[in-house]
């Protein structure tokens, strides 16, 4: 099995390198084909050729969107089109983007990017592995990147 990790140079850190230690920390049998592209706009047919021309099941696609609006628009438009390129090639594509805004100081940020890249890389290896563990963890207000925001209380049955 190939898990496939795309990532840019425009990133401030490298997220490739945290997610596919992520996945070999898994301790999961699964190959780790690595793509980097210049910027979030080529996040798209980075994760196609993974999928269509490594062989990859699944691709975990790492996106750093700067503080400018035109960045947010990128991501937005890079966004659409690994949903787009998720239903042409009937695989899963997950999106684990870090904005250089959410975060007060550069500390932070780095904190943000290595827990929501490592649980994105995780969430690839159980959703290509064991769909199980995802299941189980429905409705449970898990998020990458902060704290989790818990189920609601009273939940409606």
């Amino acid at each position: 099995m190939k898990i496939g990790v795309a990532d840019t140079t425009f990133a401030r850190m490298d997220m490739g390198n945290i997610a596919e230690k992520a996945i070999r920390k898994s301790g999961e049998k699964v190959d780790v084909i690595r793509y980097t592209v210049p910027g979030v706009k080529d996040l798209p047919v980075a994760a196609k050729k993974l999928l269509e021309e490594q062989g990859c099941e699944i691709v975990v696609a790492c996106g750093w969107v700067g503080k400018q609006a035109i960045d947010k628009t990128c991501a937005h438009e890079a966004s659409l089109a690994l949903i787009q390129t998720q239903l042409l090639t009937n695989k899963h594509i997950l999106g684990a983007f870090v904005f250089e805004d959410e975060a007060k100081n550069e500390e932070e940020l780095g904190n943000i990017v290595e827990d929501r890249v490592s649980k994105h890389a995780l969430n690839a290896v159980n959703l290509l592995l064991h769909p199980d563990v995802l299941r189980n963890n429905a409705g449970k207000g898990l998020r990458q990147g902060h704290e989790h925001a818990g189920k609601m209380r009273g939940e409606r049955k």
